[in-house]
């Protein structure tokens, strides 16, 4: 069976593109297993779904290898467990196909090469914003105003069992991290 693994990093990203690459290489709809999330590391729900579906002469298709894994460790970690199921794998727009020895050699190299390309960037974006800080132009995330009043107000609710915690977190419109620091 073609097996499909597509990952975008955020909710509000189409994997449309993705999608239909995949199906046009033969990959059926429900063997598509589809991820919105970071992919700096593996821990994504629906990867951990298609590892765990996967069988003996199973195909894994993907669009790049940039959509199953950003660093060199975790994508041959990822192909390692593919391969153990008797599965291989198959990255379109890098052309690699790990069935033969010279597809497991590029694929090694493709990995490397993104990685560097995540580094670089996470180096760019922190240079330019030493820059701009040095000019005055990036302060950072503006610190969240909260009235003092209301949070101790709710909190009393909360801690009185009056109202939940997600109730209390969406009287004063905080997440959870906020939420719980601040209590």
């Amino acid at each position: 069976m073609k097996v499909g693994y597509i990952r975008v990093s955020t909710e509000e990203q189409n994997e449309e593109r993705q999608t239909r690459a995949l199906l046009e290489k033969g990959v059926e709809a429900d063997g598509l297993f589809i991820d919105k999330k970071s992919g700096k590391n593996a821990e994504r729900e629906q990867l951990k779904s298609m590892l765990s579906f996967i069988r003996d002469g199973d195909i894994v298709i993907v669009e790049s290898i940039s959509r199953i894994a950003r660093n060199t460790k975790d994508l041959l970690d990822i192909i390692d467990t593919i391969n153990t199921r008797g599965a291989d794998f198959v990255s379109l727009k890098e052309a690699i196909d790990t069935s033969t020895p010279q597809g497991k050699f590029v694929l090694t190299v493709f990995g490397a090469m993104a990685e560097l390309e995540r580094e670089c960037i996470l180096q760019r974006t922190r240079e330019g914003i030493a820059i701009a800080k040095e000019q005055g132009k990036y302060k950072g995330k503006p610190k969240m105003k909260i009235d003092e009043a209301a949070f101790k107000r709710e909190v009393k609710k909360w801690r009185d069992g009056t109202q939940t915690a997600r109730e209390t977190m969406a009287a004063l419109n905080l997440k959870p991290n906020t939420f719980y620091r601040r209590v």
